[in-house]
């Protein structure tokens, strides 16, 4: 481990920001920007992060272009630098996106990217990680969510069949945003009943295994059958609830119509209920999910 890296590794160390997988992705990320500014021919063995300046940022987006780096990825690694350039006092060194030419990433494009179940064999996964599938299904859960899911805490004191809401805790989510998601369904409440009767007062991560111990099982038991990062759950959930708040389907999968008034209205007051039981806090990311009517 060069200075840098070590540099970078007390900073860590000190700023354990967001969840888990967010703090492992910026340590994966600032380990690769010292190997990459090493190839662009900087002398890592000898730098502190403090030492990081303009060039060593115009350095790393050269380095990204040259080897084709999608724009949504650009925009994930800037948003590492970002946070580096804030642990160093250097916020004002980092210029926006659009400054250093990386283009907005096409986050609607009105196509399904949901995924089926129906065809899969469930029963080859393990308890705990088939019943965390079930959740994401059921309730539109991010991954990480799902795996650290406590059924008792979730229900706060209700049993399953009588439950209004369930609880999403704050260390669970993405950015942690506690929220609330309704209740309203017999399968709902079945997938709620077996992670309880499975889980009791612990969460979906067997006692044995660590976190990151048990998303590597994860992992490896998902991608076997074919289920892969499972954000496809997610859509899925997202599509089913538009589908039953506005009484058609959405346009990344039944195309789009012209819409009445009264539809309108619907589509808007349901984008904005699926935008907070998915856990986002800007109405526009449910385009993503759900598609954009006006898409061209």
């Amino acid at each position: 481990m060069d200075k840098l890296e070590y540099g970078f590794k007390h900073i860590l160390e000190r700023n354990k920001d967001g969840s888990y997988a967010t703090q492992s992705n910026r340590k994966r990320m600032l380990s690769m920007f010292v190997e990459q500014l090493k190839k662009s021919g900087y002398k890592t063995n000898q730098m502190r992060p403090s030492d990081i300046k303009g060039r060593h940022v115009n350095a790393l987006i050269r380095h990204w272009k040259i080897d084709g780096i999608s724009a949504g990825t650009m925009k994930n690694r800037m948003s590492n630098i970002r946070w580096l350039a804030e642990k160093i006092g250097k916020s004002d060194m980092i210029k926006s996106n659009a400054t250093y030419g990386i283009e907005d990433r096409q986050y609607i494009t009105n196509k399904d990217k949901s995924l089926h179940t129906d065809n899969l064999n469930l029963d080859k996964l393990s308890p705990y990680i088939r019943q965390s599938i079930e959740l994401q299904k059921h309730f539109g859960l991010r991954r990480e969510e799902a795996m650290k899911f406590n059924p008792d805490y979730a229900l706060g004191g209700y049993d399953p069949y009588s439950a209004p809401v369930l609880k999403i805790k704050p260390s669970w989510a993405k950015g942690g945003r506690a929220r609330n998601i309704p209740i309203f369904s017999d399968e709902q409440r079945d997938a709620l009943m077996a992670a309880l009767t499975l889980a009791g007062d612990g969460s979906l991560i067997p006692a044995e295994r660590s976190y990151k111990e048990h998303m590597g099982h994860f992992e490896r038991e998902t991608s076997a059958i074919g289920l892969g990062q499972t954000h496809g759950l997610r859509h899925l959930y997202a599509q089913s609830r538009y589908r039953e708040l506005v009484g058609i389907d959405c346009p990344s999968v039944g195309g789009i119509i012209d819409l009445t008034d009264e539809q309108k209205s619907l589509d808007l007051s349901a984008r904005q209920t699926i935008s907070k039981e998915l856990g986002h806090n800007r109405l526009s990311v449910t385009g993503i999910y759900l598609g954009s009517w006006s898409y061209k």
